[in-house]
């Protein structure tokens, strides 16, 4: 279950829209929008509409949430380990997929 937080930040990203409370952010430049969680991007979304997603090398559960609360995205941790998309994931950019 997403917290109120994720399901505003993530909606204000999908929809291109600036937005600031708690610990993210949405930053809306010309060529893309990011979502950042404690100053550190960890999605984006380009000028065509293809979104990424990575960790900013934080494995902590707030990160997972945050990024599970994306379209096409499922994160979860096994063994220490943490997986993508049901695939073995380091954390470092992957493309996730079309938004627009």
């Amino acid at each position: 279950m997403s917290r109120k937080i994720t399901k505003e930040s993530v909606s204000a990203f999908l929809d291109g829209r600036k937005f600031n409370k708690g610990n993210m952010r949405v930053v809306v430049e010309s060529d893309r929008t990011e979502l950042r969680l404690h100053g550190n991007t960890i999605a984006i979304i380009d000028a065509l509409g293809v979104m990424s997603v990575c960790n900013a090398g934080w494995e902590s559960n707030t990160t997972k949430e945050r990024l599970n609360g994306l379209p096409n995205v499922s994160v979860h941790q096994k063994n220490w380990k943490w997986y993508l998309n049901g695939k073995e994931w380091d954390g470092s950019w992957k493309l996730v997929g079309f938004v627009k």
